[in-house]
């Protein structure tokens, strides 16, 4: 930026430099001109009244210098003139100033003579005779002035050629400086930043906040994951530890025969919840990486919540609650297998937290731009303290409740993350003895980029 700065000033520099020697070349040439000229008329004048007053004696020892005189009759020929042998000279009739001294009186041009092969000034008076006397004089042309200014011009060009760059120079570093030490951690903070780069240092300012947004949200993610490891590792340690302790009894013959099927069952119930820790691990990092492939469609929400409360009806029955299920049809578009497990989820934890003999209820409501799904129990409840962590992985309110009922801490979490998937909402209304109550609402309108 800096080079380019430079060289542009320099640039600059050079072609006003440029301009101002062709003005100054114009501005000299046509005042030169008109001096000559002025001189040129006063000759003319004297020249006049001495022709007029002597006639041809007046040209006798009469040696001019500076300029030249040219007698004309009426009809172009030429009576005398002082530099060239004049009976040789072609009719000067057709001249531009001897027409205008014929016509008006007096006369003026300027162009080059062939005769004297240099370019003239000429100025003509009509005598009482009838006849024109016209003088001229030699100035220098356009040409010759250049070529004379050349050696001088040049060097006054070099020496402003170099005071150019070292201005150059200094103006860039100049401009460039306070681009140079900006504070682009905090660029709005700059005091001597100019206004004309204000835009981009918002946008600098706006980059660095939404890097350090990322940076923290980084962090946290990397927390969360080492936490879900940790969460996931301890989970699985135990039913393994479990696995492995019933198994080395077994082995060693220190379980008797009639004991070995009450081991055997618990060595099946621990393999089934690891079995079931593993599977909703996986399906929690699918939602993770969202809906991938999977095909959209459009769905009865309704019929996905028959279906599931079918599914968990012998679970209820074993453990003495009523689910039921009621509310009218609701199409929505979504992931069926996605919408099947956040209403299996609500009611297995619903079912896992009632008493024996509560009651579970799914409810699904129609409106005209969203469905909404209700799953409320009468269970245990969730203090207030606790409803905003409910849906962290492997969080649970009653740890030992939750051993119990066998809970892998991760059925909430993956409800939080599909509800997320379909741009649905989710709120929980609880009291710690009344029971709990999930309300989830799915717009309608079909998603983009599905």
């Amino acid at each position: 930026m800096s080079r380019k700065i430079f060289w542009s000033i320099w640039a600059v520099a050079l072609a006003v430099m440029v301009l101002c020697l062709s003005v100054a070349m114009f501005a000299l040439y046509g005042h030169f001109t008109d001096e000559h000229l002025k001189q040129l008329w006063n000759e003319t004048r004297l020249a006049q009244q001495g022709v007029s007053q002597s006639g041809l004696s007046y040209f006798e020892n009469l040696q001019p210098d500076d300029f030249r005189i040219t007698w004309i009759t009426e009809d172009g020929r030429i009576l005398y003139d002082t530099n060239a042998e004049y009976s040789a000279m072609e009719n000067h009739l057709a001249r531009e100033e001897v027409q205008n001294a014929l016509k008006y009186g007096t006369g003026q041009s300027e162009r080059y003579s062939a005769t004297l092969s240099a370019q003239q000034l000429y100025t003509a008076v009509r005598m009482q005779d009838g006849t024109v006397l016209r003088l001229s004089i030699t100035i220098a042309s356009m040409r010759e002035l250049f070529l004379s200014f050349l050696v001088p011009g040049f060097a006054v060009g070099l020496g402003a050629m170099l005071v150019a760059l070292l201005i150059a120079a200094q103006l860039s570093a100049r401009i460039v400086q306070p681009i140079n030490t900006l504070d682009l951690d905090h660029p709005l903070e700059e005091p001597h930043a100019y206004p004309e780069i204000r835009p981009l240092l918002e946008r600098l300012e706006a980059q660095h906040t939404q890097i350090n947004k990322d940076k923290e949200n980084l962090e946290r993610i990397s927390l969360m994951r080492q936490e879900f490891t940790a969460n996931a590792s301890h989970e699985l340690k135990t039913p393994l530890h479990v696995l492995s302790g019933y198994a080395e009894l077994i082995e060693n013959g220190m379980v008797r025969p009639n004991d070995i099927p009450v081991f055997a069952g618990r060595i099946r119930s621990e393999a089934q919840r690891m079995t079931k820790l593993v599977e909703d691990i996986i399906d929690l990092s699918q939602l993770d990486g969202g809906s991938g492939d999977r095909t959209w469609e459009e769905t009865d929400l309704y019929r996905i919540a028959v279906n599931t409360v079918e599914s968990l009806q012998t679970a209820a029955d074993e453990t003495g609650v009523e689910i039921t299920v009621t509310g009218v049809p609701a199409r929505i578009y979504g992931l069926q297998d996605i919408l099947h497990s956040i209403v299996y989820n609500l009611c297995d934890n619903a079912i896992k937290y009632s008493k024996p003999g509560g009651h579970v209820h799914v409810q699904v409501d129609d409106a005209p731009d969203k469905a909404i799904l209700i799953v409320e129990d009468d269970g245990i409840g969730i203090p207030k303290a606790d409803q905003e962590r409910i849906f962290e992985r492997f969080y649970r309110v009653d740890k030992s409740h939750s051993k119990e009922v066998g809970g892998t801490g991760l059925g909430l979490s993956i409800v939080k993350h599909a509800v997320l998937i379909h741009n649905a909402e989710i709120k929980v209304d609880s009291e710690p003895g009344k029971g709990s109550r999930f309300t989830i609402t799915f717009p309608k309108t079909q998603p983009e980029n599905r």
